[in-house]
Formats: structure tokens, C-alpha cells, sequence
């Protein structure tokens, strides 16, 4: 097994200005499972990519183990790579499927039999050996695609959004298998995707990126307790962080008749192009429902309610004049404030209730730069 390094790596396409990676800085370590996550467009793919070596690399290097291989043949890296698309040959059987590199690479059939059947043994893919990919499940081809990167016995897994052609109950079920395929087999692993979810539940650490460039790295908590900035907070969270731009006024952020004590640490840690004003963050389940009335307390109208079972999520507005509504932003679009409550507590649309976050729980941004202050 070996670690994986990217040392200020690179990628502009041709034509464009802009990279598609900007100096990217990030170190794997050896039997790690990271995932880079962020929106489409924002580089991810393509740093998978540049590792795999399908990509070039216009400066900087990119290392596994400690051997540079920038400039190295893909064939030549000793990764195995999992598509989106299942990429599997329909004429081929399963087992033929997950042993053809071994076969392309002169390996005895013996070797490649018992490596298949190994493969097979831990993906529960035994008894669909002889079967054509035509005759799987969507599941099924995913775990034969896993099932061919496995035999090749890497140093590094690399895994570009295997999930997304499956339906939401089996993406559910093919994570957990990875995850804890990826554990037992204890390889390297850097895993792509958009969804945030996905990154929360299955990866050692995360990466964020962003038009390029690398936001934040950390493990879930880290991300989840801590944002490095605006934009992780508004994208790792399900339902995502609300936002709200407040002026300062005595020491406290002020939005209508919302008044939010702020510590001297984060009013000392501001700058001057803050312009008297802060962005505070605060989460749907951070916000506990209080009496109108109570300091601190924020008013919202009630928009729709989302009943789940076991939780309940209100979606609503800043009581008031519409001007104030928009200085709040959520998951839910703009001037919406997301609130999670008691699901056997349920208020009908239209009505206001009063949420005040919890001591502790909020997230204080410079308007400026969107990074994070000291609370």
C-alpha cells in the first residue's frame, strides 16, 4: 500500500485561463479513505483524474508512496480505477469481467481464478459468475466493477461517483458495503462525489473544493463543527447551515428586533473592510423552539413543514418585512430559514414560531472574505 501526495498539482485546460485545479496541496495517507466532494465544476473529477494519470499535469507533482508520478504511464502507477458508468464488457461473463487486466497482463489462469473467486467471496458475487452484465442489477455491475479494481491487488483505489446511476435505497446499501470493503481490504482509497451525505458517512477525511481550489480538509466532525469558511459551512450539513448577514451593534449581530451577543474574540478578530457587518451561521437542528419574547429568539413564518418520522423540519421566512427576509440565506434558497423541531409538535403554514440557537452552536463569518472568526 502506499500514501498519495499532491505537491501544488495543477490543470489548465487548453484554451481556458482559469485552472481546473489550482495548486492543489493534499496529502492521503497510506490505508486512508478520502473524499473530495464539492459541486460540479469544481475540480474534482479532474484531480482524480490527474492521479490516474489521464490528465496531465501542467505544474507541480503528484506522488505515490514516495515515488513521483507525474509523468508516469497510468498502466505504469499501479491504481484501479471505479467509473460512474459500470464500464463492463456485455459479452463477457462476470468472471471474465473481473479477470481480464490479470489476463491482459500475462498473469497464469490458475492465479486469476482463485484471485476472482476471492473477489467474488468478499463482493457476494459467487454465484453470478457465469452471468453476462446483462443479467445484474445495477448493484450487481457496480460490485463487478469493484470486483475488477479488487483482483488487481493496487496500491491505490480510485473511485469517481460509482454511485450515482443507482436508486436511493441501493446507494444507501452500496456505501456502507464500500466503506467497510474498503476498512478489511485497508487500501488507500480516493473517492469522488458531489454528495455531501455520501462524503459525511463514508470517508476517514474530507476535501472541499471549490472552482479549483482546495477549502478544507478534515474528518466529518471536523467539518461539520467547524467550517473553514462560508462555503463549506453552506455545503457540508443536511439540511444545509442558515446564513444571515447581521450588522454589529454594541457588541452584538442585529437583524430587526434578533439581537445575538458576540464575544470580544470575534469582535477584535474583525477587520476593517467588515463594514459593521458579520455573517452568522447557524444549523436547523442547532435552533431549539422558544417562547415569543425570549432574548435572542428569531421569528419565522411558517412556509411548509417536512414531516420525516423520526424528525420534522419547518422552512420558512424571517417574521417581518420582506427586506429583512433577505438577509438570510439556506439549503432551501434565499430569505428561507430552515428549523428542525419536535415532529409530535407540528405548526400549520402560516403560523410564526420563535427558534434561538443553542449556547455554543453558532458560526461567525467575515462578511469580507467569508472566513471563519473565533467565537
Amino acid at each position: 500500500m502506499a500514501s498519495v501526495t499532491f505537491d501544488n498539482a495543477t490543470r489548465v485546460y487548453p484554451g481556458t485561463e482559469r485552472p481546473a485545479v489550482d495548486a492543489l496541496n493534499l496529502d492521503v495517507a497510506d490505508g486512508e479513505f478520502l473524499v473530495l466532494v464539492g459541486p460540479s465544476g469544481c475540480g474534482k473529477s479532474t484531480s482524480l483524474r490527474m492521479l490516474a494519470g489521464l490528465e496531465d499535469v501542467n505544474s507541480g507533482r503528484i506522488l505515490i508512496g514516495d515515488r513521483d508520478v507525474t509523468d508516469v504511464q497510468p498502466k505504469d502507477r499501479d491504481i484501479a480505477m471505479v467509473f460512474q458508468n459500470y464500464a463492463l464488457y456485455p459479452h463477457m461473463s462476470v468472471a471474465d469481467n473481473m479477470g481480464f487486466a490479470l489476463k491482459i497482463a500475462g498473469k497464469p489462469k490458475a492465479e486469476i481464478r482463485q484471485r476472482v473467486e476471492e473477489a467474488a467471496k468478499i463482493l457476494d458475487l459467487s454465484e453470478y459468475l457465469d452471468r453476462k452484465p446483462k443479467a445484474l442489477s445495477g448493484g450487481q455491475r457496480q460490485r463487478v466493477a469493484m470486483g475488477r479494481a479488487i483482483v488487481r491487488q493496487p496500491q491505490v483505489f480510485l473511485m469517481d461517483e460509482p454511485l450515482s446511476n443507482l436508486d436511493a435505497k441501493l446507494r444507501v446499501q452500496t456505501r456502507t458495503q464500500i466503506a467497510s470493503l474498503q476498512r478489511r481490504l485497508g487500501v488507500t482509497t480516493v473517492y469522488v462525489t458531489h454528495d455531501q451525505t455520501e462524503a459525511l458517512t463514508m470517508g476517514d477525511r474530507i476535501a472541499v473544493l471549490k472552482d479549483g481550489v482546495l477549502q478544507q480538509v478534515g474528518t466529518p466532525r471536523d467539518m461539520y463543527d467547524r467550517p473553514a469558511n462560508v462555503f463549506v459551512a453552506g455545503f457540508i450539513g443536511s439540511p444545509a447551515m442558515n446564513l444571515g448577514t447581521f450588522r454589529i451593534v454594541d457588541g452584538a449581530a442585529v437583524l430587526g428586533d434578533v439581537r445575538m451577543p458576540l464575544s470580544r474574540e470575534t469582535v477584535s478578530a474583525m477587520g476593517n473592510d467588515e463594514k459593521g457587518e458579520i455573517v452568522v451561521g447557524f444549523r436547523p437542528e442547532s435552533l431549539d423552539r422558544v417562547s415569543a419574547g425570549t432574548e435572542g429568539a428569531i421569528p419565522v413564518t411558517v412556509d411548509l413543514v417536512e414531516e420525516l418520522g423520526s424528525d420534522a423540519f419547518v422552512y420558512g421566512r424571517l417574521a417581518g418585512s420582506k427586506e429583512l427576509a433577505e438577509h438570510i440565506t439556506s439549503g432551501a434558497g434565499d430569505s428561507q430559514i430552515i428549523v428542525r423541531i419536535d415532529p409530535r409538535d407540528v405548526p400549520m403554514k402560516g403560523d410564526t414560531i420563535h427558534a434561538r440557537i443553542r449556547a455554543g452552536e453558532q458560526h461567525n463569518f467575515a462578511v469580507s472574505t467569508g472566513e471563519r472568526l473565533p467565537s
